[in-house]
Order: C-alpha cells, then structure tokens, then sequence
C-alpha cells in the first residue's frame, strides 16, 4: 500500500469511484505539474444524500451536515486527481480549494462549511494539505446539490 492509501485506512476512509461527469467536461485534468479537478458534488454511490439551500431553519441543510457533505467532495475530488496521476502519494502539496454553498440569504457560514474539506485534507496530507482557499455562498448549484469543491494539486 502506499502512504496516503495507509492514511486513509488508519481514518476509515475508501476512496469512491470517480464521480461521472454531469455535463461536457473531465472529472480531472494536468497542466505541467498540477492537477485541476472540476467542481465535484458530493455523491456518495452516485446519489446526492441532500439537496437544497444549507442556512438555519426548516427545509434547510444544516451547516453540520453541509460540512460532512464537503469532506465528501474531497474525497470525489482525490478520486478524480488520482484517476489521472496514479497514486495520491505523488501529491507534493494541496495548492487551492474552492468551495461553493447553494445558500440560504441570510447564512453566512460557508467559511465553516468549506472547513470539512480542508480538515479532512489537513487529516489525509498533514502538513502537504496546508492550502489557499476561497468558500462562496451561491444561489444554487448543480442538481441541486448544497456544496460543491474544486481543488487545485501540485504532484511530482
């Protein structure tokens, strides 16, 4: 096994098929020494366990669950980079991630949500998973879907 896949283990975590593409694009793709991966939803067994805006109150996706449904779409987006490098054990560094939260107008929590993701990187790659990041409160995404990632991977 490699690193980064004994790491997972040592978490409980499998990584998931890579996502298929829900439109005209690739889940992954390099440019010199970098992985980009497109925006990645959270399904888990291609279903999206949510939908909807994420803020306080009935009929809304809770920021709790809002950042487990983050760290999902790492998980997504690692899948995808790995489809393309080979082997996680080749990432030097996490460069950037992105997050989007299909909102709620007056939640402004969506640096909190977007924390499931970068933990989770913190978690995986220790101090390689240290990175730049942007959390944007949107209207709506994707399906539906209350988060989406993208994130940005250096490799060797």
């Amino acid at each position: 096994m490699s690193q980064v896949a004994d790491r997972l283990t040592e978490l409980g975590i499998t990584l998931p098929a890579v996502a298929a593409p829900v439109a005209a694009y690739v889940p992954a793709m390099i440019s010199g020494n970098l992985v980009f991966t497109s925006g990645q939803l959270p399904f888990t067994d291609g279903v999206l366990p949510a939908t909807g805006k994420v803020g306080e109150g009935e009929g809304l996706v809770s920021a709790t669950d809002a950042k487990a449904y983050a760290a999902t779409c790492i998980l997504n987006a690692l899948a995808a980079a790995e489809s393309v490098i080979g082997s996680l054990d080749r990432v030097t560094q996490v460069v950037k991630v992105t997050g989007f939260v299909a909102s709620d107008p007056s939640f402004t929590g969506q640096p909190g949500v977007i924390n499931g993701a970068s933990e989770l990187l913190g978690e995986i790659f220790g101090d390689a998973g240290k990175h730049a990041r942007s959390a944007v409160g949107v209207a709506v995404l994707p399906l539906d879907a209350p988060v989406e990632v993208e994130l940005v991977l250096s490799f060797a």
